[in-house]
């Protein structure tokens, strides 16, 4: 095992108790590697959440983790087996070692507690050592460091946009600096420029703190511009895993190409997402060179 490998995941199997009984995911196995950003994509019930939720044992019935181990290679040098972790033990390791900002995060807020308190509540859980001033400072370091400003450190959830909220919950998953952020579709409800100023936050805090991140979406596009590395699931599997340049490029997998391709281009060209090739960019050239010809000669005449 490389040192750089931060978390592995061998052929790990969840399925749903039901009648008939659901294989929601079917034996993956990855490894994630320190500082990387791993995109998880895939149309919705391809197991992306039910994958994540495993790995951080958040699963409730009538979900059963059916096989396969989840290991964190510790910055100490420790190897944890998450799955053998008891309640108390996984309750220190979740927030502490890997966080999660959950699908729908900017509603998980509670309506009645101003966002101080909210994030105070970690250091109290996590570290009851600190006094009530430490943890106010703290709480305030992160909202300056997520851009928020600690001056709304006595606001309501309600008090602010969208977008501040969504950062008060990236705030909460940096709060003891965890090694892992697990992030599950964390801006489907922002607007296109908040959007791309909270990835650019994500990325610049990465690079700041050295943290790995998994981050899971439909939105391939998306995942193409942040992430270092992505999987494609379908139907429970991991049908492809390759750089983000190497997916985009010269995608292997039929269910790869067909995500690429479902896209619009800002060319218009249906289906031109995909890569824009030498030969599509010459067709085009070739397009706007005979439409100025056409315009010339209108002009002429």
């Amino acid at each position: 095992m490389t040192e750089d490998v931060l978390l592995t995941i061998s052929d790990f199997s969840v399925t749903y108790d039901v009648d008939p009984p659901v294989e929601a995911v079917r034996d993956v196995s990855l490894e994630l590697k320190r500082g990387e950003i791993l995109g998880l994509a895939g149309e919705s019930g391809s197991g992306k959440t039910t994958l994540a939720y495993g790995i951080q044992r958040l699963l409730k019935p009538p979900a059963v983790i059916t096989g396969g181990s989840a290991l964190f290679h510790d910055a100490t040098g420790e190897i944890i087996d998450i799955g053998a972790l008891s309640d108390d033990e996984m309750r220190r390791f979740r927030w502490d070692k890997a966080s999660m900002v959950f699908q729908g995060a900017m509603n998980a807020l509670n309506p009645v507690i101003n966002i101080g308190r909210q994030l105070g509540d970690v250091f109290t859980t996590h570290r009851p050592e600190l006094s009530r001033s430490e943890r106010t400072r703290a709480c305030g370091d992160l909202l300056d460091l997520v851009g928020v400003g600690r001056e709304r450190l006595r606001s309501f959830p309600h008090e602010l946009s969208g977008g501040m909220r969504q950062r008060v919950m990236i705030a909460m998953a940096l709060a003891l600096h965890p090694q892992l952020m697990i992030m599950d579709e964390p801006t489907p409800a922002l607007d296109v420029l908040v959007q791309r100023e909270i990835l650019a936050q994500i990325s610049d805090l990465r690079r700041q703190f050295g943290f790995s991140v998994v981050f899971i979406t439909h939105d391939l596009p998306l995942l193409l511009e942040i992430s270092d590395r992505i999987a494609v699931m379908r139907q429970g599997r991991i049908v492809e895993l390759d750089t983000a340049e190497n997916i985009y490029r010269h995608p292997q997998h039929e269910y790869t190409k067909r995500l690429l391709s479902s896209f619009p281009s800002l060319t218009g060209d249906r289906g031109d997402f995909v890569r824009g090739t030498d030969i599509g960019r010459s067709e085009r050239e070739a397009a706007t060179s005979a439409e100025g010809t056409d315009t010339a000669l209108e002009v002429t005449a």
